[in-house]
């Protein structure tokens, strides 16, 4: 019985020893993959994260500024009164209202004022004039009058017929018409119905709206670069959208050679197709496109998270594990941005939807997974 009694206390001891070990072991295994984050398959699916290998590439340099949406030169007509007279609405007139060449947008009538209706004295010289030019032709003819003294008299009849044909009637009759120059919209209308407006007054602005331009002012540190700008993207901060002025059909039409005394910004200005997705006025942020790189590493904006200043990416381990993975982030195009540090070529990182993996992160403070690499 004592032998038997020290057999079975052996036997429990390298039990209770080997129990040990075995938890020892497993809690260091628990340790050694303390900083990965679970997310099952059908989770990450549902949620949309989209996972792709890191490959280098191409990639240009970029210089982040601002700048604002311009309407295209020649693609605006700004309206002026061609009298002065009351304002006048023959149909309303709004902001944005299309409009085609030719449309009366402004009556100015002038009838009821000191000096009486414009047309109808603009017509009554006219035709003194022209009368006037008609018996001096005669008389030049049968030499009444000399040719300097008809010269002076078709002077006057050609100030008279230019001054009235310049007056473009209404339907009805009274006042002047201002029409639209060409087929297009209606922009900043200045003036109101029965508001009095002076000779050469503008009355508001008609855009075609088929062209625009982006001004961006960029620091004069940045003026060495200037040769090598050849494109840029552009972002609008409302809705956080990226438009490329490749697709838009852009081109680079000048930059400034000289800095502006005034704000000492210099000017790079392009031209692309108006979309009717950005409007002219806006503001603008502006990344300026120079010439491309090889070899460089890039994700998408929505590949990284930011924490108190400092940027992550999550590498996929295997099929439901991720690890979270600082980076050093150089320049970005609006699009994707330079990864200087922290990633190689061939990891596995999530492209969309970190968020929801930054998200999964903080439950996964539950213990235990059986999971095995």
């Amino acid at each position: 019985m004592g032998m038997l009694a020290v057999l079975l206390s052996t036997s429990c001891s390298e039990h209770a020893a080997h129990s040990h070990d075995a938890h020892e072991h497993e809690a260091e295994s628990h340790a050694g993959h303390s900083d990965e984050i679970i997310l099952s398959p059908e989770k990450a699916k549902a949620a949309g994260v989209v996972v792709d290998t890191v490959k280098a590439g191409m990639f240009r340099d970029v210089i982040v500024t601002g700048g604002q949406i311009l309407a295209a030169q020649g693609d605006e007509s700004q309206l002026v009164a061609n009298v002065s007279g009351v304002i006048s609405f023959p149909r309303p007139v709004i902001d944005g209202m299309a409009v085609r060449e030719g449309d009366a947008l402004f009556t100015i009538s002038s009838e009821k004022l000191q000096n009486g209706d414009e047309i109808k004295r603009a017509r009554i010289a006219y035709e003194t004039a022209k009368e006037e030019h008609d018996r001096a032709a005669s008389m030049r003819e049968i030499g009444v009058i000399s040719e300097s003294d008809f010269n002076v008299v078709r002077e006057t009849y050609e100030k008279a017929r230019i001054a009235y044909e310049a007056l473009s009637p209404s339907e009805n009759g009274k006042g002047v018409a201002v029409k639209a120059p060409f087929s297009g919209y209606v922009k900043d209308l200045l003036v109101k119905d029965g508001e009095f407006v002076a000779l050469g007054t503008p009355l508001g602005t008609v855009t075609k709206t088929e062209r625009l331009q982006l001004r961006a002012d960029l620091s004069e540190r940045y003026y060495p670069y200037l040769s090598g700008i050849v494109s840029a993207n552009i972002r609008v901060p409302s809705d956080g959208r990226t438009y490329r002025l490749e697709q838009l059909q852009g081109r680079l039409l000048s930059y400034g050679k000289s800095l502006n005394t005034s704000s000492y910004y210099i000017p790079v200005t392009f031209e692309f197709l108006n979309t009717g997705t950005l409007a002219p006025g806006a503001f603008v942020e502006v990344y300026l496109l120079s010439k491309e790189r090889e070899n460089v590493i890039t994700l998408p904006v929505s590949a990284v998270t930011e924490e108190q200043g400092l940027y992550f990416v999550y590498i996929r381990l295997d099929e439901e594990g991720y690890k979270k993975q600082e980076v050093k982030l150089g320049t970005t195009d609006g699009e994707r941005v330079e990864i200087v540090s922290g990633l190689t070529e061939g990891e596995q990182v999530v492209m969309q939807g970190a968020i929801h993996v930054k998200l999964a992160s903080a439950s996964n403070a539950i213990p235990a997974h059986t999971h095995n690499h």
